[in-house]
């Protein structure tokens, strides 16, 4: 009888380990996947500011190369 408990106990107890070793890798995929998740956010904020910085140079090159043009023009025409 007490083979037969001790039998019983052993794989109760395997039966909880397994319960929480199921339950740890939840939770580590869980927070695998926040952090994934995390970083394309962030990465799209990288990519967002540097688009934006593209664009405010690309401008500003667009506006000085308007400004020069139109003075070389005036120049021209006087």
């Amino acid at each position: 009888m007490t083979n037969q408990r001790n039998n019983q106990n052993q794989q109760n107890n395997k039966g909880v380990a397994e319960s929480i070793k199921n339950t740890a890798g939840s939770a580590f995929e869980t927070a695998h996947n926040a952090l994934e998740a995390t970083e394309n956010v962030a990465m799209n904020a990288v990519d967002a500011t540097k688009n934006a910085a593209t664009n405010a140079v690309d401008a500003t090159k667009n506006v000085t190369n308007n400004l020069t043009g139109n003075n070389r023009n005036n120049r021209g025409n006087q």
